[in-house]
C-alpha cells in the first residue's frame, strides 16, 4: 500500500515546527552556543498580490493568534498581526502593492552608483555595474 500523500503546505510546516524543536532542545544541550539576548523574530508573509485578500489573510491569522491586526500602510509599512512568546515574536505580513511597487522602484537604481575608483557601491553586484 502506498504512503499517503501529506500536502506540501502541511509538509513545510510540519518540518519547519519539528526544526524549530531540534533548535530549542540543541540550543538547551549546549549553552556555549550564543542566541541574541533580545530574541528572534519569525516572519511569514502572505503569498497573494491583491491587497484585499492579503489584508483578509492577515485579519484571520490575526483572530489566530487573538491579536487585532496592525496597520502602517499609510506610513509606507505593511499590514501585520503578530503575537511574542517570551523573546520570540511571530509576525504575519502583508506588503501591499503600493509598497512592493515602491521597493521596486528602489531597487532599479540598483548597479548605477559606483566609487570614485569605478567599483560597485555596496550591496551592488559586479555584474551590475
Amino acid at each position: 500500500m502506498p504512503a499517503p500523500l501529506i500536502p506540501s503546505g502541511l509538509l513545510a510546516r510540519t518540518q519547519i515546527i519539528s526544526g524549530l524543536r531540534q533548535l530549542a532542545g540543541y540550543l538547551q544541550d549546549h549553552p556555549g552556543v550564543p542566541v541574541n539576548e533580545y530574541g528572534w523574530d519569525l516572519h511569514a508573509f502572505a503569498t497573494t498580490d491583491s491587497d484585499l485578500a492579503g489584508r483578509a489573510d492577515v485579519d484571520k491569522i490575526a483572530s489566530a493568534l487573538g491579536v487585532q491586526a496592525r496597520d502602517d500602510t499609510a506610513d509606507g509599512g505593511h499590514y501585520t498581526a503578530s503575537k511574542t512568546f517570551g523573546r520570540i515574536t511571530y509576525e504575519f505580513i502583508h506588503v501591499t502593492a503600493r509598497r512592493r511597487a515602491a521597493h521596486q522602484a528602489l531597487m532599479s537604481y540598483a548597479g548605477a552608483i559606483t566609487t570614485d575608483d569605478g567599483t560597485p557601491a555596496a550591496g551592488d553586484s559586479p555584474e551590475a555595474a
